[in-house]
């Protein structure tokens, strides 16, 4: 069984950072991602990336301030974001997928086999 953790949200004025962390336990899923969801929205994309692959995949909102990375020896998933926005205050979930290609995930958190229990991350403006 997956067991997916996060940590790193908080608070941060518009313009600032925050690092988000998942650490992923038991079976391996070919796609990891992160997905967000703002109070009275749907849970949408942000970011995700196939272990077995190099390529990496951005909802156009995010692209060119948020970065996911990984450690492979962790079984960590990062989620870098910078250039902070309020209206990027969501809970943060960190998703894992199987047989799923990353980019197949964009307005799909239904094809998500695993979910993280959420970490909230507020901008302030």
């Amino acid at each position: 069984q997956v067991k997916l953790v996060e940590s790193g949200g908080g608070l941060v004025q518009a313009g600032g950072s925050l690092r988000l962390s998942c650490a992923a336990s038991g079976r391996t899923f070919s796609t990891m991602g992160w997905f967000r969801q703002a109070p009275g929205k749907e849970r949408e994309f942000v970011a995700a990336f196939s272990w077995s692959g190099y390529s990496t995949y951005y909802a156009d909102s995010v692209k060119g301030r948020f970065t996911i990375s990984r450690d492979n020896a962790k079984n960590t998933v990062y989620l870098q974001m910078n250039s902070l926005k309020p209206e990027d205050t969501a809970i943060y979930y960190c998703a894992a997928a199987g047989k799923i290609a990353p980019d197949l995930l964009r307005g799909r958190p239904h094809l998500v086999d695993v979910w993280g229990q959420g970490t909230q991350v507020t901008v302030s403006s």
